[in-house]
């Protein structure tokens, strides 16, 4: 009976997630999920304390990324790199849509996906306005290239770092085995995405708009992200864990500016969406309370038969199951899962590598697959658009899965 409560329990806390009933915000979902299972005696609480600790460097990481985003906000460095993107477009909907889309890319590989959400998205809506252009298609960019960039480098996804743990490939290897795979992914999101929002890219839009001045705070809340983006990268390549060097900029970056304006923390503070945290917190819960139900022990078992059977067959299985089953999760609880599970069943490496493009790539299906898709839907939010579950699976639906069938052909090809 206790396993059929904790399914029951953690089915409805997903589904509270991915539905929001009474518009209530996700957290509340996986946060009362989480409680329920500690009050009817279903998870000792030291077991989820344990599962939450295990996203610090999750929470570090997104810390630091939301200051980042939140001071950049805040000196209107969004309003500067819109001017400049819009005036580059030249009048062409589809050159902006392009533009963005190779931003994205950058900032996904460079920065993490959960930054093109948190600090692209708003610099993309402020480009469309300012070009009197619909902003979903291009909002739609910043949602989508998040994931299916988001395995070009180990910091380009915190899921890369969960379902790897403490044992992240060395860089060169990384590169070795997802480099050709997230080429595939990159390309093959950018015609499925650009054929879907191509009836609103006709016409014509803005070309020239005044280019706004960025005061001194701008140029430090810029210099600030180009500098995170360089210490993030060398951290990588030396296996260090992601979360305390990410907050640290953010802070440095956020302190710079408040002290050179002379004003109070307390804005700034105010304007960072840290309902994300608990979010988080409350999912990794949930998992842990899965485990108990002896679901991870079948997986184990189950990859290691299918492995025996045929590596391929199991990698390509594994990756496109691990994919569909983001989607009901998220991919950071997905991860994790993935990861115990390789702990127990130690397949090959290509199999390894099919779960890390699945969790990555996956979560375009659905709003609710990846973290960086449920930050993006907040930034979204707070410029007034929205955008429901049924309305993004329509896209998703088209977008995702030419993007994993090829990312995976190309990995199991490598051999």
């Amino acid at each position: 009976m206790a396993n059929i409560a904790i399914w029951v329990i953690t089915g409805l806390a997903t589904a509270g997630v991915i539905a929001r009933p009474f518009k209530l915000p996700e957290a509340v979902w996986a946060v009362s999920g989480a409680i329920l299972l500690l009050a009817l005696g279903l998870l000792p609480l030291s077991s989820a304390a344990k599962a939450a600790l295990k996203g610090l460097d999750v929470y570090l990481f997104l810390t630091g990324m939301m200051l980042l985003s939140e001071t950049a906000r805040r000196e209107r460095v969004f309003d500067w790199v819109a001017a400049r993107a819009v005036n580059m477009a030249r009048g062409s909907p589809r050159r902006l849509f392009l533009l963005i889309y190779a931003v994205g890319v950058v900032v996904t590989t460079f920065l993490s996906n959960d930054a093109t959400a948190v600090v692209l998205t708003p610099a993309v809506f402020a480009a469309a306005k300012k070009a009197k252009a619909t902003p979903l298609p291009y909002l739609f960019v910043c949602a989508f290239i998040a994931n299916a960039a988001s395995f070009v480098l180990p910091i380009s996804n915190p899921a890369n770092i969960v379902l790897y743990g403490d044992h992240t490939p060395p860089l060169g290897q990384w590169l070795a085995s997802f480099a050709l795979p997230s080429i595939a992914s990159i390309i093959a999101t950018w015609f499925a995405l650009r054929w879907t929002q191509d009836p609103s890219l006709g016409g014509a839009c803005e070309g020239d708009v005044d280019q706004p001045r960025l005061a001194s705070g701008g140029w430090a809340a810029l210099a600030g992200i180009g500098l995170t983006a360089i210490v993030l990268t060398v951290v990588s390549a030396l296996d260090i864990r992601l979360g305390a060097p990410t907050l640290i900029m953010g802070g440095f970056t956020a302190g710079v500016v408040l002290v050179r304006k002379r004003t109070a923390p307390w804005p700034l503070l105010g304007g960072v969406s840290w309902a994300v945290l608990p979010l988080v917190a409350g999912l990794f819960v949930l998992v842990e309370a899965l485990g108990r139900t002896g679901v991870t022990s079948a997986l184990g078992g189950a990859l290691k038969a299918a492995s025996r059977a045929s590596e391929a067959g199991a990698a390509a299985g594994a990756g496109g199951l691990l994919a569909v089953a983001g989607n009901f999760m998220n991919n950071l609880p997905a991860g994790l899962i993935a990861s115990n599970v390789v702990a127990q069943a130690h397949p090959a490496q290509k199999v390894v590598d099919a779960l890390l493009i699945g969790v990555d790539l996956g979560p375009n299906l659905s709003i609710t697959g990846s973290l960086a898709t449920i930050l993006w839907l907040t930034a979204i939010r707070r410029e007034g658009e929205e955008v429901g579950f049924w309305r993004f699976l329509k896209v998703g639906a088209l977008v995702a899965p030419p993007a994993l069938i090829l990312a995976l052909g190309a990995r199991l090809a490598l051999g």
